[in-house]
């Protein structure tokens, strides 16, 4: 099992905070059931004694006549420490029917310090939150970042490294696997079944299965377009699947909720304001939109923009689209009171290219930090204050970028660093003067 030491220490933070529900989401096989075993270890060498630990998997055989919450609560309260605290850790808790109930319940007693994990955001809403009332904290889990894919991976060379992490993705369980293309291929087709199953149709009751498989499909085929729910439904209905705006509204706020895609709104520069249409999506893991659609071997560009948007969600920015009069932006990203825009592009050694790319970002006028990401293994360049950065030293925090970590986000208390996005993207510098 590979320690996830980032996401271990997030959630060692809120250790003995019981009037707190630590909820962990995250798209499934991303690593929630893995985290959970490891915070179980980590209790255990802090001296927490087997017998104040409760830990439930229900996907498990063992735990299959817990489906209810009066007998969740039944089940816990009949096994409690009856002295000191103990640890009540819920794997894939959305299988226990109104379980919000026993986790309000079980969060009122001050010797309870529960965790709960869940594959769908609809953890968060709801009677849940309702009853919570602000009392929780999330816990994002991912795939594997690129870092975390080297050093599981034991790779040295980041440009095969990337390349690999674009067509295997970063799912953890793959590491128990052969490296056999057909072997990885099944395992990922697996897990988008089981999402499209579990996580999304059982979930919301959907019927039309095989109209839920297109969307994806099409928003896998898609990286990186700017999308409306109409655009969507005019493909559909060229293939012959008549399909109405509401449904694919649903649709998409239901794979989101999955956390199977993530959506990039598109922010008007000029105007200041969010638009509600031509919206971009983004997948949660490369490898699973090689399951849904195969090697986009002529997407390339699409891939590394796909991995740069991840890379920035996983450090705590808010990232949207951008739009200038006529120009694009690729990503406007903030967080408090950094801000900055990004283009992400394979090469900058082609003059048309180059001169797209600049001019985008120099038709924006004010005084943020402007960055060109590409594959171009190039000595420092800047082209009249926008910087270029090559991706992989970007993905890896490396020395000559300064390091803005996600680690550093996440535990803003604990490291006092010199950080990644400090010179990827740093503070403010000035008011804007559009």
């Amino acid at each position: 099992m590979v320690e996830r030491r980032v996401h271990l220490e997030h959630i060692s933070m809120y250790k003995d905070t019981p009037q707190l529900v630590k909820i962990i989401t995250g798209v499934r096989r991303s690593g929630k059931s893995s985290l959970m075993d490891l915070f179980h270890e980590y209790l255990q060498k802090q001296g927490v004694a087997s017998s104040s630990i409760i830990h439930i998997n229900f996907e498990e055989f063992d735990f299959r006549s817990i489906r209810t919450a009066a007998g969740l609560h039944t089940w816990v309260t009949e096994r409690v420490s009856k002295t000191g605290k103990t640890y009540i850790l819920l794997d894939e808790i959305q299988m226990v029917e109104e379980w919000e109930d026993a986790v309000n319940s079980l969060r009122l007693k001050r010797s309870y310090d529960v965790y709960i994990t869940g594959s769908n955001a609809k953890l968060l809403s709801g009677q849940l939150a309702t009853r919570l009332s602000g009392r929780y904290v999330e816990i994002k889990m991912m795939p594997f970042s690129f870092k975390e894919f080297m050093n599981a991976y034991g790779m040295s060379d980041p440009v095969e490294a990337l390349n690999q992490y674009m067509r295997r993705g970063g799912l953890p369980g793959l590491l128990d696997l052969p490296s056999n293309a057909t072997i990885v291929n099944e395992y990922l087709d697996g897990v988008v079944n089981t999402i499209i199953v579990k996580d999304i149709a059982t979930f919301a009751q959907i019927r039309d299965i095989d109209m839920l498989r297109k969307v994806i499909a099409f928003l896998a085929s898609n990286i990186g377009q700017q999308l409306t729910a109409s655009k969507i439904a005019h493909y559909l209905t060229s293939t012959g699947r008549k399909v109405t705006l509401d449904t694919i509204d649903n649709y998409l706020g239901l794979l989101e909720e999955a956390f199977i895609f993530y959506r990039a709104g598109r922010y008007d520069i000029k105007g200041k304001n969010l638009m509600k249409t031509n919206h971009k999506f983004y997948i949660v893991d490369l490898g699973l939109r090689n399951a849904l659609v195969g090697p986009m071997l002529k997407d390339y560009g699409a891939s590394l923009e796909n991995v740069v948007y991840l890379e920035l969600i996983r450090r705590g920015y808010e990232v949207s689209t951008g739009k200038y009069q006529d120009f694009e932006i690729d990503f406007i990203t903030e967080r408090q009171d950094e801000k900055c825009y990004i283009q992400v592009c394979a090469s900058m050694l082609e003059e048309s290219t180059r001169e797209r790319e600049i001019r985008s970002l120099h038709a924006v006028h004010d005084n943020y930090p402007k960055y060109i990401l590409s594959m171009d293994r190039l000595p420092y360049n800047d082209y009249e204050g926008i910087r270029q950065i090559y991706i992989p030293d970007f993905l890896l925090g490396s020395e000559e970028l300064g390091q803005v970590s996600w680690e550093w986000t996440v535990l803003r208390s604990e490291y006092q660093t010199k950080n990644v996005l400090s010179k990827v993207c740093s503070q403010r510098q000035g008011k804007e003067h559009y």
